[in-house]
């Protein structure tokens, strides 16, 4: 596996690469959940690119930047274990170097859910994920379904802009209790860490209760009552949504998933399931 820091490196690496590209953005701290993403980059394409870079500009003024978790030579032995051809690791100044001024904006799809709870998140995810995608020019770039927002601004940035690479989502993987893999559930303490599964827990309750003909107001209600009663501190959201528009919806019709986002000590945790 190749190693590079800097866009000039990067254009010359990837110069040498054959075939079909795959590219799978990460911010490190990898699970097997960024693992899986690599896996289907191999099955889909000739080399697989992976990218590490703790991007600024998608933390708020009061959010984890600093202590985001940092392990590039244990990130990088993963990704080489599994395969990756290349990987690419920049440093802030080379992502917005000096007199830097853009900003790509994806508006409607990113305005409610993450967009409310965290201003300008999404700003800065479409900004970088442009910046990725033009600078690998990859024939498909994969990303993980359990942040489904970002997967539609993404997707939506894409289209709107013409960028010539499919994206592709890959299912949410999981432990053995049902807890979406995270590199933020490192924050959870032994007691939170029995408890967050109750998130999915939920997921699964609503799902089965609007199947079955529970009215949605009343199965997102009993859903977010159950997450305030098995540890969580405050539910930001809890929501059946059209999986394209991430409108909210009341009659189970259609392409849709379940979202939410809730608090449990100091660690937030999102997930999602499809209807």
């Amino acid at each position: 596996m190749q190693i590079v820091r800097s866009s000039e490196e990067l254009a010359k690496a990837r110069a040498g690469l054959s075939g079909t590209l795959a590219l799978v953005p990460t911010m490190g701290a990898l699970h097997a959940g960024h693992l899986a993403l690599i896996d289907e980059a191999k099955q889909r394409a000739d080399q697989a690119i992976a990218t590490i870079f703790v991007n600024p500009a998608q933390f708020g003024p009061n959010e984890d930047l600093a202590r985001y978790p940092r392990r590039e030579g244990e990130d990088a032995a993963l990704l080489e274990q599994r395969g990756c051809n290349l990987l690419w690791m920049p440093a802030v100044d080379d992502i917005y170097p000096s007199g830097f001024a853009t900003n790509v904006s994806v508006r409607g799809v990113s305005e409610r859910w993450e967009g409310e709870a965290r201003p300008g998140h999404f700003d800065g995810v479409a900004t970088v994920v442009a910046k990725l995608l033009l600078s690998v020019c990859p024939n498909i770039a994969l990303f993980g379904e359990k942040d489904f927002q970002q997967l539609a601004v993404i997707r939506r940035m894409a289209t709107d802009l013409s960028i010539p690479a499919e994206i592709i989502g890959v299912p949410t993987v999981r432990e053995s209790d049902g807890l979406a893999l995270s590199s933020r559930n490192a924050y959870l303490t032994d007691h939170e860490r029995a408890q967050a599964p109750n998130l999915f827990s939920a997921l699964e309750t609503a799902r089965a209760a609007i199947l079955a003909g529970q009215p949605v107001a009343r199965a997102l209600g009993e859903g977010r009552s159950s997450l305030l009663g098995g540890g969580f501190g405050a539910v930001d959201y809890f929501a059946l949504v059209d999986s394209a528009t991430l409108e909210p919806v009341e009659t189970p019709d259609g392409d849709l998933r379940l979202i939410a986002a809730a608090r449990i000590g100091s660690t937030r945790l999102i997930d999602n399931l499809t209807l």
